[in-house]
């Protein structure tokens, strides 16, 4: 593969804007054959608001809300995104990066380094050909997905929450005085964060604006985003609205501000996270005591769905979850890859790796009168 196209743009225009990329940022744009740039960050730790957009769905507050959708968790971020930090120097690591995977999300890939790390990266090609913000779209529609059943959605899926770049900022820190679940006879299908009116409420990830205005519902003025990860998250009660349908958002930046309209007894913000127009508890995500997300990577499954299915009541799944993280890493560290050279062979290259002729050929697809050619990336262990 051409990896010679080393891209720093992004973290050039970031820090020429002032914009917080958490964890050191080095920007690489890897192509293909076909030059299709996927990018890269590399990071250590801070806030985030970068990247590129979203995708999903909705439903209201009240008694009818019912839909459809799936989901999945995977890896820890680190520190909680309040105030921005300096953009680190650019590092040149173009020789740093030895292969990008596919996964089963074709807009994700998974990028090698030579030091035995790796990453999730985003490719932003597949985003701008993607009908994520076409298909279902509805800009005076709460819920667009009522054509969707729940049994259609997978029974799990993995969804990117983040890139390298952490695209991520709280949609509003505080203590949850109403979690979700049932309550009083009604579905309350997110969480309900108490502050003072006025309060600046965020955008969680990166996204596009699928509606935003009163509801005339239980919401009352309300902001709906969609993600390019499929998922929709929803901020009801609103005082004011400082977007419209159709603006694309970064995460961290101010999408309105908190009150007490539609069905509330008081000022607060109700959150919800859906897929498809079914919604599974916002706490899966975001620890909201601290602001800090809890995965970069989430596991979605169906029965999360399940109004009665909560965070808090499902810790085998999470120890589950982790424990599947854990082996899949160490898979990935126990990777290697030899880029060939001239005069290179297969059995010269399986002595000095200390396997197989037919183990190599079994990891790259290739068979053994296969023909090297100089510089193709092979798989070895």
């Amino acid at each position: 593969m051409n990896i010679k196209r080393i891209v720093t743009l992004s973290v050039v225009a970031a820090m020429a804007a002032g914009v917080a990329v958490a964890q050191s940022p080095a920007e690489v744009a890897v192509s293909g054959g076909e030059q299709a740039s996927t990018t890269v960050a590399a990071s250590s730790n801070a806030t985030a608001t970068n990247t590129e957009t979203a995708t999903v769905e909705a439903t209201t507050e009240n008694a009818s809300a019912s839909d459809n959708a799936s989901s999945a968790e995977i890896n820890v971020v680190p520190a909680k995104p309040t105030k921005p930090t300096p953009v680190a120097p650019v590092r040149k690591i173009e020789e740093m990066v030895v292969d990008t995977l596919p996964t089963v999300n074709e807009a994700l890939k998974i990028v090698l380094y030579n030091d035995n790390t790796w990453r999730y990266v985003r490719d932003r090609s597949v985003r701008q050909d993607s009908t994520v913000f076409e298909k279902y779209w509805s800009t005076d529609v709460i819920s667009p997905y009522r054509e969707v059943p729940l049994a259609s959605l997978p029974v799990s899926v993995v969804i990117p929450l983040v890139d390298s770049l952490k695209s991520y900022h709280y949609p509003y820190q505080g203590r949850i005085i109403s979690r979700y679940g049932p309550r009083r006879g009604r579905n309350h299908n997110g969480v309900d964060l108490p502050l003072k009116e006025g309060s600046p409420i965020y955008a969680t990830f990166d996204g596009r604006v699928r509606y935003a205005q009163n509801s005339r519902t239980g919401y009352g003025n309300l902001v709906i985003i969609r993600h390019d990860n499929g998922l929709e998250t929803y901020m009801g009660h609103l005082s004011k609205i400082t977007v419209k349908a159709g603006d694309w958002v970064t995460a961290g930046q101010v999408v309105g501000e908190g009150g007490s309209t539609g069905r509330s007894t008081g000022p607060h913000l109700h959150f919800e996270t859906r897929y498809y127009g079914q919604s599974f508890d916002p706490e899966r995500l975001i620890d909201f005591n601290t602001g800090m997300l809890r995965r970069e990577t989430f596991l979605l499954k169906r029965k999360f769905f399940d109004i009665y299915s909560r965070y808090d009541q499902n810790f085998e799944d999470e120890i589950a979850n982790e424990e599947d993280d854990k082996r899949e890493a160490a898979e990935l560290a126990a990777r290697r890859y030899y880029k060939v050279r001239s005069g290179d062979t297969l059995s010269g290259i399986a002595v000095k790796y200390g396997t197989t002729v037919t183990r190599i050929c079994q990891l790259n697809g290739i068979n053994r009168n296969a023909i090297l050619k100089v510089g193709k990336t092979l798989r070895v262990r």
